[in-house]
């Protein structure tokens, strides 16, 4: 067993998604995740796509993640509207509220811990 592995998604099939009705603000968003590594203890690595749509997010866990392609807004309650594009990279916090919308087709690569 490797103890360094390659985040890509050749040769993975990805867990396809979307946001509950509930949370929907608009279009029809499809997420498709390639969860590439998981840790005893909660710890997540991976890759995340989405469709475009907006939709109501809430986070418990702490995340980290970059874009590699697209154009996405995030927005927290009461707060500023981050817009993100390749290359960007963003730490959300626990207890994080607002909208993710995405634009444009958007990947990136995440580490969530839990």
């Amino acid at each position: 067993m490797s103890h360094a592995i390659r985040v890509a998604i050749d040769g993975h099939e990805p867990e396809i998604s979307r946001p509950s009705s509930e949370k929907i603000v608009a279009g029809d968003p499809v997420h498709r995740t390639w969860n590439l590594e998981e840790q005893e203890g909660g710890l997540y690595a991976g890759i995340w796509e989405s469709t475009p749509g907006e939709w109501r997010v809430s986070y418990d866990e702490w995340e980290f993640c970059q874009i590699l392609e697209g154009h996405s807004v995030l927005t927290e309650e009461g707060g500023d509207a981050r817009d993100l594009r390749p290359g960007d990279a963003v730490v959300i916090r626990p207890g994080f509220k607002g909208t993710w919308r995405v634009l444009e087709t958007t990947r990136k690569t995440y580490v969530i811990r839990l």
